[in-house]
This record gives structure tokens, sequence and C-alpha cells, in this order.
């Protein structure tokens, strides 16, 4: 019997997406909300993977490009994904068989479930980046060495921008001087691919893993435990938000946010850099965690993530970091998502190797 994302499945599904958001890809919230009404007026989505589909059929990679801080208070009109699949329609004389989350982080993997019940069309069962990442070519097609051939856009107030970028860093420039003129927030299709082409070059099982992060906290008796346990996660330091630095420029949140430590971590402080997503955790000068791993800042007694648009002083919370996806570990995965790729002189170290358990 065929998977399907029911009503049932959104609140799991929103949790999981929060946490692998790493801080970004946009407020749950808002897109948990579409998911429920898509459903309950279209019906349930089925969930496919890349081998339940055609070798020829085209792949539709949906995301919100632009500031998180932007796009809680301005949510993507319903004819958003509409418009776009016209212009796919359009520019290859068929429509897409399938809607695919470009990163399964924040309500960047949660608006998809609507996004395909208003397009008629099943889920894919993946991604491109395993988590949220800022900048459009952040994702895995591009580590994979597959051109940028296309990327679409469309705004709340109609308008569609149709880019044929020379390659990702010029796809990311593009795309974001047209996500800032739409006011910081827009939808984006990119890589536009057949299943066979996205073989190899997607990260597949992300929508059943987030469902999977999600279910993990359900009636736990201690929700940070069982949180922990599912990521395989270092506890990198609990307290509260003691000082937050955040500004919106260049289609970006960006800022810092500072962690005092709490009972047994009292006397230690945890400083994290921001752009859309937590980069860099640092405490006392010593690097604790970096991008590409993933850093999450949870209610401590809740253990449910908070994104960065969402932080506010006198928080209680828990610093959570664990692995990436093998991909990134790659030379080209951290040369196009390490550290050094958003600024920072810094080594890559895995965070299992930082935490002494390699």
């Amino acid at each position: 019997m065929q998977a399907r994302i029911t009503l049932d499945d959104v609140a799991a599904l929103a949790r999981g997406c929060a946490v692998l958001g790493t801080g970004g890809g946009g407020d749950v919230r808002s897109g948990a909300i579409a998911a429920r009404r898509a459903i309950r007026e279209r019906g349930e989505v089925p969930l496919v993977t890349l081998g339940d589909l055609p070798d020829d059929a085209l792949v539709l990679p949906l995301s919100g490009i632009g500031a998180p801080t932007v796009s809680h208070e301005m949510i993507h009109a319903e004819d958003e994904p509409v418009r776009i699949k016209e212009e796919i329609e359009r520019i290859f004389g068929r429509g897409p068989a399938a809607v695919m989350s470009s990163e399964i982080g924040g309500a960047n993997g949660v608006a998809p479930v609507a996004w395909a019940a208003r397009l008629g069309l099943p889920l894919l069962d993946a991604d491109a980046m395993g988590r949220a990442f800022p900048e459009v070519q952040m994702v895995s097609l591009y580590v994979a060495g597959i051109p940028a051939n296309l990327v679409i856009m469309s705004d709340a107030v109609g308008n569609v921008v149709t880019i044929r970028p020379v390659d990702g860093l010029w796809s990311e420039a593009i795309a974001r001087a047209v996500c800032v003129a739409s006011g910081s927030s827009a939808l984006m299709a990119d890589y536009v691919l057949t299943a066979k082409e996205c073989a190899g070059a997607v990260i597949e099982g992300t929508v059943t893993r987030a469902l999977a992060i999600g279910r993990a906290t359900e009636g736990a008796q201690d929700p940070l435990g069982a949180l922990t346990a599912e990521l395989g996660a270092v506890r990198l330091l609990t307290g509260k938000v003691t000082d937050l630095e955040r500004r919106t420029t260049g289609g970006f949140a960006r800022g810092t946010v500072t962690v005092e430590g709490t009972g047994d971590d009292r006397g230690r402080t945890l400083t994290l850099e921001i752009q859309n997503e937590n980069l860099v955790a640092v405490e006392d000068g010593v690097v604790r965690a970096m991008v590409p791993d993933l850093i999450t800042v949870v209610d401590t007694q809740a253990a449910t993530a908070i994104q960065t648009e969402g932080l506010r002083y006198g928080q209680r919370v828990t610093v959570l970091a664990w692995p990436c996806d093998p991909l990134w570990r790659t030379p080209k995965g951290l040369e196009t998502a390490g550290p050094r790729a958003f600024g920072y002189d810094l080594d890559y170290r895995p965070v299992e190797t930082i935490a002494g358990r390699a």
C-alpha cells in the first residue's frame, strides 16, 4: 500500500522539519497550516520514491527563498506553485510528475505537502539538502556536478521570473536579487530534472526521516533525551538566551545569539553565528560545531526546535549538534557549504570528532 501524508502526519512532520531546519527554512507553523488546509480540500498526498517514478518523469523541487523574518509574516499565495507549474509546462511541453522539497528543513519541508496537494501531485521522499541552507547553490545537485539549468520564481503579487544561470553561484546571485525585489520572500523551483537525473544527486528518505524525528518526542517522559537519542546528537549547552543581535539584510536574517549555561552548565557561555541557519557554535573561543553539521536550538522542556526568528531573550534552551549527510563532507560539499563558504576562516572538523566521539 502506497504511503501517504495524512492530516495526522502534519504535526510530526512539522516538528521534524523544524529540527532539521537548524534555525532556518522558515517557521513551520505557517507551512503546517497550509498543509492541513490543502489536505482537507484536496485529499491526502501520496509519498513516492524515485523508484516509483518513470525515468523520464519531471521532478519539481520547490522552496521558499528569502529571509525567515519576512516569510514568517508574508506567507506564500496559493497560486504561486500553480504559476511555476504552468511555466514548466510552457518550457518543457509537459508537466511535472512529483513535487520535491528543495530543503527538508523548516517550513520548506512542510509546505511542499500543501504545494503537492494543490497541484494534484505526489511528494517525493527526498530533498536536496538533508537540512536547511541559506543559499541557492547549496544543494546536493550542485555538489553532484549537475548544471544549474533553470530557476523559476513566483511571488505573492503574481510576478514570474525565469532564469537561465550559467552556474550555481550565478543562480544564487540573480535569484537573491529577484527575491529582494519581491520583498525578500518568493517561491522558487530550481534544478527541474527527470527522476533518472535525480538518482544519486538528491538525498533520499528525508521526508520519512523528518517524520521519525517528529514522532520521537510524542508521549516521551523525557522529550529532550528522546530527541537527542533519535538524532545521535551532541548536547552543546543547556541554558538561557541572554543576548540576541539579529538583522535582515540582503535577503537573509543575520546575527548572533548568546546562551549562558544553567544548572550543570552554569558558568559556561555559547555563542551562535547565524545566516538564516545556525552556522557556528563557539565556547570560550573554541568552535564546538560548524556547518555543514547541523546545529539546532530547542526548548529545554518540550524539545521543540526554535527558529532563528523565534529566539527571544530569557528563553530556556538547549543547543544540539549532529552529523550532516556524508555528501556535505566531500571536498565539493565542504567547498559549497563548509565554514569557508560562509566567510569563516575555519578548517572543518566533524562534530563527533570535536566532542571526542570519533
